[in-house]
């Protein structure tokens, strides 16, 4: 066993969460779980502790899973995301004696039983060990980063996460159009606003820059429908902010309408 504890969250993917923890077990001996799905029980589930968390967002249940850990070393993952043999070696083999250092880590991810090789899916990778001391992750509600200090270096760890993101192209859109929602939501609460660059060009220069450039098309069928969904959805995005802004808009000529007639 090595100091690091495994920080999991879960939503609603009991069925990849058994093969997750049967992973990590071979790595540490402090397992968190942050649990905010009332509808599965995973306290069945041997080898973890299982908190049960209110939702407020990614960053925040991670951080409220970094709290709880019992080494000052995390491996963040999510629970549809299995360490490799190769990963489990090379943490083992990390000396940890270094807060300053966090380790990048190569994803393999899957459309379905299918390994996705080419495309902005094929070039995957994240950090996601780090020594909470010197770490914390962003506390928004979608698309969460780590807080580095300038401090910090950047190392590549041997393995790879694999990540088994969606069965298919419906579950694939389903995702997107509720990340889409969340990142408009997102941006318009930061001030962002959306464009015609932003509607129509962005989302094309992303389908080439995917599906040519990354080669995606080597994926077959598999390539063709994250590309071809992954730009609906970088165009749902902007159309919500869109919504967001004429609602805010409409509410404040409501607003200073009233205020004349009053």
């Amino acid at each position: 066993m090595v100091p690091v504890s495994i920080v999991i969250i879960a939503k609603s993917e009991a069925d990849i969460l058994a093969a997750c923890i049967d992973k990590a077990r071979l790595i540490t001996d402090d397992i968190v779980v942050i649990d905010s799905d009332d509808t599965t029980d995973l306290n069945n589930i041997p080898g973890c502790r299982v908190l049960k968390k209110r939702w407020d967002g990614y960053g925040a249940n991670k951080n409220k899973g970094v709290d709880a850990a019992k080494y000052n070393w995390i491996l963040s993952i999510d629970a549809d995301e299995i360490v490799d043999d190769e990963l489990i070696e090379a943490l083992h083999h990390l000396q940890y004696n270094d807060p300053n250092i966090v380790y990048d880590i190569k994803f393999c991810s899957y459309f379905g039983k299918k390994q996705i090789r080419f495309g902005s899916w094929g070039r995957d990778h994240h950090i996601r060990l780090f020594n909470r001391n010197k770490v914390r992750w962003s506390e928004t509600m979608v698309h969460e980063t780590l807080v580095l200090p300038d401090t910090v270096s950047i190392q590549k760890a041997k393995g790879h996460l694999h990540h088994y993101s969606v069965n298919d192209a419906h579950e694939y859109e389903s995702k997107g159009i509720y990340y889409a929602k969340l990142s408009a939501k997102k941006y318009f609460n930061m001030g962002k606003r959306t464009s015609f660059i932003k509607l129509y060009l962005s989302p094309f220069f992303g389908f080439i820059k995917n599906y040519i450039f990354y080669m995606g098309f080597l994926d077959g069928r598999e390539g063709w429908d994250i590309a071809k969904i992954t730009v609906k959805n970088t165009r749902r995005k902007y159309l919500f902010l869109s919504g967001m802004e004429a609602s805010q808009q409409k509410k404040q000529t409501y607003k200073d309408s009233f205020a004349v007639e009053y």
